[in-house]
């Protein structure tokens, strides 16, 4: 019984590390500089701004290489859950 919550634990981990690797892959700097407001921020978005960064978000977050320990504890965590369901 041990084995099989070990296991969902694992891939409950996975599943949030690799949520927090998507998320921390996200802007670093603001869209709007403080003090602006509110409805003009909005119409800046599509505007470049004092940033190096592009303007859109490229697919590099859903690489394997920034997911792999996320996808080993669920792999983990799989094979642990099954090992444990076999009498």
């Amino acid at each position: 019984m041990t084995v099989i919550l070990i296991g969902a634990l694992l891939i409950i981990a996975g599943i949030v590390y690799m949520a927090g690797a998507a998320l921390s892959y996200g802007r670093l700097s603001n869209l709007a500089p403080p003090g602006t407001p509110a409805d003009r921020s909005a119409s800046r978005l599509a505007t470049s701004g004092p940033t190096l960064e592009p303007r859109r978000r490229g697919l590099g977050f859903l690489g394997f290489s920034r997911n792999w320990p996320g996808l080993l504890m669920i792999a983990v965590g799989i094979v642990l859950m099954l090992s444990g369901a076999v009498p």
